[in-house]
């Protein structure tokens, strides 16, 4: 007969890798591990309030609530080591080329909340029910979210593309009127 640390060993063994790359795609490859090991631990105390079945939405909210207060301790080091350091006087060459690319720009102009969802859905490729386990908001708020989300994305893209906002084609582009 499995034990409970039998399931909890096939849980980890399970969703150790996507729980991984959750994480690598939100902190620095440094920090991953560490945050694994806490997002399991977290998990092998709280196991008793899981419901079977809805564990891997559960590690992610365990998750993105480790990597919040993660950034959140980052930005207070970085903040206090802002302060402290010279002024840099050229970006970096991996800045320069991100900073060129659309998709990387509308990206970062996003909500955090519009970040998480289209991650969650696109990047994890939940479904919409996982995705409403893992923020703690019902399905519809859910699909809300991600359609509002998508939508906004491809505005912020577009206005990347048509930085001044002209739907129009220029004047000479334009037809003359026809005579009725």
């Amino acid at each position: 007969m499995p034990t409970a640390d039998d399931a909890f060993a096939a849980v980890y063994s399970t969703y150790l890798p996507a729980i991984g790359g959750y994480l690598a795609r939100r902190v620095e490859h440094r920090f991953v591990e560490d945050l694994a090991a806490d997002v399991f631990a977290i998990a092998w105390r709280r196991r008793d309030t899981v419901t079977p079945g809805e564990e891997l939405p559960w590690l992610y909210r365990i998750a993105a609530n480790l990597v919040a207060n993660h950034r959140r301790r980052q930005a207070t080091a970085a903040s206090l080591l802002f302060t402290l350091r010279a002024i840099d006087t050229a970006p970096s060459a991996e800045d320069i080329a991100i900073s060129d690319l659309a998709l990387a720009d509308a990206w970062r102009r996003l909500r955090p909340r519009d970040r998480e969802v289209l991650a969650l859905a696109v990047l994890e490729d939940l479904p919409i029910a996982a995705i409403s386990l893992a923020l703690g908001v019902s399905a519809n708020a859910v699909s809300i979210r991600l359609h509002r989300a998508k939508k906004t994305l491809a505005q912020l893209m577009e206005e990347k593309d048509d930085p001044a906002g002209n739907d129009d084609p220029a004047p000479s582009e334009r037809s003359a009127p026809q005579p009725t």
